[in-house]
């Protein structure tokens, strides 16, 4: 994660309730710690020392430095400032107890990657404490073990520090990387979400398009077979209507036990292919299906996506080609099923013209989305034999190696 990124998941001042709390109480300790303690210390050193004590205005030096961390989460680096001034001032004016506050300061420093003038914070608290200005020329100098003291205590504060911003800096990855994740996942959902909606509607509102126009032709000539169409049209609406509340069910709970709703219908699958069948016939496009190999079970998955696919390549036959007869071709192999739907249409260089004519293109991309999804591949054309094909070819777990052309899969020939 970039130094931009990171910046951005900083609190910003004022922030919440909560921050403020936390800055009040911080302030209100440092301030309470080295004001109490810089007069106990002074008073001390006064009647021990005969040393002078802290006066009104390094008080108020040391309420000002405890003052200005309020603000430490918007301005770290003026905060650091003002801190470090304002206990090199209050010390030269005899106060005792002065670094709490530029300690806290260089804490928020620190996590706020300002780290280059943190460490200038500690070189320039180094230097007053062990050389103080106020004190050149006089003796009283900070002696050799006090400096070598303080110079472990600062790198280990700098340690410290610095552990605590890469724990800082690691928790905020993973939370972004959570977010991340439920964001891919969302979109994801709602792109399965907008396949199915456009495979359930694109089908159903196909066949009932087509038997609505043979109802209105015939209802005065032959009212038995504009009867046939309207009770077509029914059925085929009450399975969009079954699919659809099962789509949108994921966006809300409507089947919730006790609720007295209607459960929904299983996820569709090849063994409903005859529907499919039946569906295009009754849209005016004879199907056959041809299978290699032994029927076998398929993965959830891989069983919804061949049926959608071959859902769609049957729709787009029936509403865009022209054709009226078209083939099915099932292949499974140990390791993949292979899918091939070719019809008897017309087609133009990109597909066929009425596709093309009313901007159509979701299907075949909502196809190839499908399969890529599982690992497989898809592809859609003109046959060169004339009419429009559908191949697919879908691994049955993980992402196999093999290509689609490969011989695990039983492969027609010639087709491609």
């Amino acid at each position: 994660m970039s130094e931009p990124d990171l910046a951005d998941r900083q609190p910003h001042w004022p922030g919440t309730v909560r921050d403020w709390a936390v800055d009040a109480a911080i302030a209100a300790v440092v301030i309470a710690a080295e004001v109490g303690g810089s007069g106990a210390a002074g008073s001390w050193h006064y009647h021990h020392d005969h040393q002078t004590a802290p006066g009104i205005l390094a008080y108020l030096l040391l309420a000002a430095g405890g003052l200005a961390l309020l603000a430490r989460r918007r301005y770290p680096v003026g905060v650091l400032a003002v801190t470090l001034v304002t206990a090199i001032g209050a010390g030269a004016l005899g106060a005792r107890v002065t670094w709490l506050a530029v300690i806290v300061a260089f804490f928020t420093a620190v996590l706020a990657r300002k780290r280059a003038v943190a460490v200038v914070s500690l070189v320039i608290g180094y230097i007053a404490s062990v050389w103080p200005p106020w004190l050149i020329g006089q003796t009283g100098h900070a002696s050799v073990t006090f400096a070598l003291g303080l110079a472990a205590g600062l790198a280990f504060l700098l340690i410290i520090a610095e552990l605590l911003r890469i724990r800082s800096q690691r928790a905020v990855a993973l939370t972004r990387g959570r977010e991340e994740e439920l964001r891919r996942r969302a979109s994801e959902e709602r792109l399965q979400m907008a396949r199915d909606l456009h495979d359930v509607v694109a089908h159903n509102i196909s066949v009932i398009n087509v038997q609505a126009n043979t109802a209105l032709h015939l209802m005065d000539r032959q009212p038995e077979r504009a009867r046939s169409a309207l009770v077509t049209i029914n059925e085929v609406s009450k399975q969009a209507l079954v699919e659809l509340r099962s789509i949108l069910g994921v966006l809300r709970d409507v089947d919730a036990p006790g609720a007295g709703h209607a459960p929904r219908a299983p996820a569709p699958g090849l063994a409903r292919l005859g529907d499919l069948v039946d569906s295009a016939a009754a849209a005016g496009l004879a199907v056959r299906v041809e299978e290699d190999g032994p029927r076998a079970a398929l993965p959830a998955d891989v069983d919804l996506t061949a049926y959608r696919i071959i859902q769609e390549a049957l729709t787009n036959s029936a509403r865009h080609s022209g054709g009226t007869r078209a083939t099915v071709h099932l292949g499974y192999g140990d390791q993949a099923v292979r899918i091939e739907v070719d019809d008897n249409g017309r087609t133009g260089p990109a597909g066929p013209p009425a596709a093309q004519a009313n901007g159509a293109g979701h299907g075949i991309a909502g196809m190839t989305e499908r399969a890529a999804a599982l690992g497989g591949r898809l592809e859609a054309g003109p046959r060169p034999e004339g009419g429009f094909g559908v191949r697919a070819w879908l691994p049955l777990g993980g992402r196999p190696e093999r290509g689609p052309g490969q011989p695990e899969v039983p492969d027609r020939g010639g087709e491609r």
